[in-house]
């Protein structure tokens, strides 16, 4: 028995859950996102549905790449090589019932040569800060100021924004590149400088080198929904000169085609999708932390939650910030009053959601670690006479591998249960609906585990296993991971890529 109550098993107990399956148009269930948005269209097509408007960003070469490959979307996009695992995209009107309205396109221009100019500066801090400029700017200017609507705006931008706009990032040596920033010890936020040029260097300093998360954080505030999209992405085939490589990059010509028209469906509002065996009133709470500091000793740390209701929908809470990192145990843990507030605003925003004027049966917090005491306390204490909480611990392992005298892996959807309140779960694996198995390497399983309160762990397994199919930012039969632990990476540096990042509470589509 270990210390979360569970009793093991001498003999490992294997069983198998059939795939979940999804619900679509009409009511009707399929377990491919891309068979069922084919033959019965989105969840939502009564709601969201016609015309769309959407606005592009960016330097003209860009945006007139971006402008050809939406027009693409609106024809077949055919497939070579594996056609079941990689299906045909029949067209964005077709597949989700849409169509972007071209006379009312709004462009917003980024000047190439200022580009040019930050993308040689040497100092990342500076480089990055500077290019999110360029369109943040724009972007919030045009939200304050003018009223022709833009829903969604796709922020298109050249390979090398991505090549030097992340983290580890740095510049080929050159004599054009541009030294300006301040010394380490110049950085302090706290430090005051006499010329307004010093100044604004430093503000470059309270960001995270990552043009994708820098963006997206600049424009919480505002609530602009965008979608970063790079020019190899959709102009390959312009860019590229090897043949061979070109060849080889269309092979996935329709799945970026499913996940670029996915992606943007659901941020103009509608649902492609949802759960097609839905157990009402239930909340899956994923939490969410990031370090504020590389230092392994530094216990700073940012906690978030993603809430997801029933529907598959997700919202997205900021926390405090606080000591919450242990460089002990590596592990991450909240105060009480911290859970009781994070458990509170999830209650009140599902019975709002849902429109009933009912708490939540059940809670299910997702996250990678134990939940100490006083947190637990802290989570009982905000559920109290509400809802019933249960705390589940996800994580990968490759503590073992599990083969069989087949030519495929273990099937998707396999459990080996290994106590009353622990299984391990493989999310990867043989798939016969596409006849090949997700990933190349014989699958690790993921260890799912009830560490607090009770619940059955093959129903725990459904459930982890059916949110693996809640990924809108792509359309893929299933992610290895559930949603509520899926993005929790990218949330987390989002929400921390500046110091004073403020936001309210927020649906997934503004981060992802």
């Amino acid at each position: 028995m270990n210390h979360s109550g569970n009793i093991y098993n001498l003999d490992p107990e294997l069983t198998f859950i059939n795939e979940p399956n999804l619900s679509f148009g009409y009511g009707q269930k399929t377990a491919d996102p891309r068979d069922g948005l084919m033959l019965f269209g989105p969840y939502d097509h009564l709601k969201i549905k016609g015309q769309i408007n959407v606005g592009i960003i960016g330097s003209k070469p860009q945006r007139e790449y971006l402008k050809d490959y939406l027009k693409k979307l609106h024809q077949p996009v055919l497939q070579t090589g594996n056609e079941i695992a990689r299906p045909f995209f029949p067209g964005l009107q077709s597949a989700f019932g849409i169509h972007i309205n071209f006379d009312n396109l709004v462009e917003l221009e980024v000047d190439q040569n200022e580009i040019t100019k930050f993308l040689f500066y040497a100092d990342g801090h500076q480089r990055v800060h500077n290019l999110t400029n360029l369109f943040a700017d724009q972007l919030i200017r045009y939200t304050q100021e003018e009223e022709r609507p833009v829903t969604v705006w796709f922020v298109v931008i050249q390979d090398d924004i991505y090549k030097f706009g992340r983290p580890k990032s740095k510049l080929p040596k050159s004599a054009e590149n541009i030294k300006l920033g301040l010394k380490k010890n110049q950085r302090n936020t706290a430090q005051s400088f006499l010329f307004p040029e010093m100044e604004e260097l430093k503000d470059a300093y309270t960001y995270e080198i990552n043009f994708h998360n820098q963006l997206k954080a600049k424009l919480l505030k505002e609530k602009i929904v965008t979608q970063i999209i790079r020019e190899g992405t959709i102009a390959y085939d312009q860019i590229i000169t090897d043949e061979k490589k070109r060849t080889a990059t269309a092979v996935f010509d329709s799945a970026k085609a499913w996940n670029i028209s996915t992606t943007l469906y659901y941020k103009i509002g509608g649902l492609p999708w949802r759960l097609g065996d839905i157990r009402e009133d239930v909340c899956y709470l994923g939490l969410v932390y990031k370090k504020l500091n590389e230092d392994p000793n530094n216990r700073s740390a940012c906690c978030a939650a993603q809430m997801f209701i029933d529907s598959g929908d997700g919202m997205v809470f900021r926390g405090n910030i606080g000591d919450f990192f242990n460089p002990k145990t590596k592990e991450f843990h909240i105060s009480k009053n911290d859970a009781i507030n994070l458990i509170s605003n999830s209650l009140e925003v599902f019975k709002e959601k849902l429109g009933k004027g009912n708490y939540p049966k059940e809670i299910f917090i997702h996250a990678k670690t134990y939940f100490d005491d006083h947190e637990w306390e802290g989570f009982s204490d905000a559920v109290k006479d509400k809802s019933k909480i249960i705390g589940v611990r996800i994580q990968p392992t490759s503590e073992f591998k599990l083969f069989r005298q087949f030519s495929f892996c273990v099937p998707r959807g396999m459990i080996m249960k290994v106590g009353t309140h622990k299984a391990f779960l493989w999310t990867k694996g043989f798939i016969p609906r596409l006849q090949t198995q997700v990933g190349l390497e014989v699958p690790n399983p993921i260890s799912v585990e009830v560490t607090r309160g009770d619940a059955d762990i093959e129903q725990v397994c459904k459930d982890v296993l059916a949110l693996t199919k809640l990924n809108y930012n792509a359309c893929i039969f299933a992610d290895g991971q559930p949603v509520t632990l899926r993005f929790a990476d990218s949330i987390g540096e989002v929400l921390t890529a500046g110091k004073n990042i403020t936001n309210n509470i927020l649906p997934f589509k503004h981060y992802v």
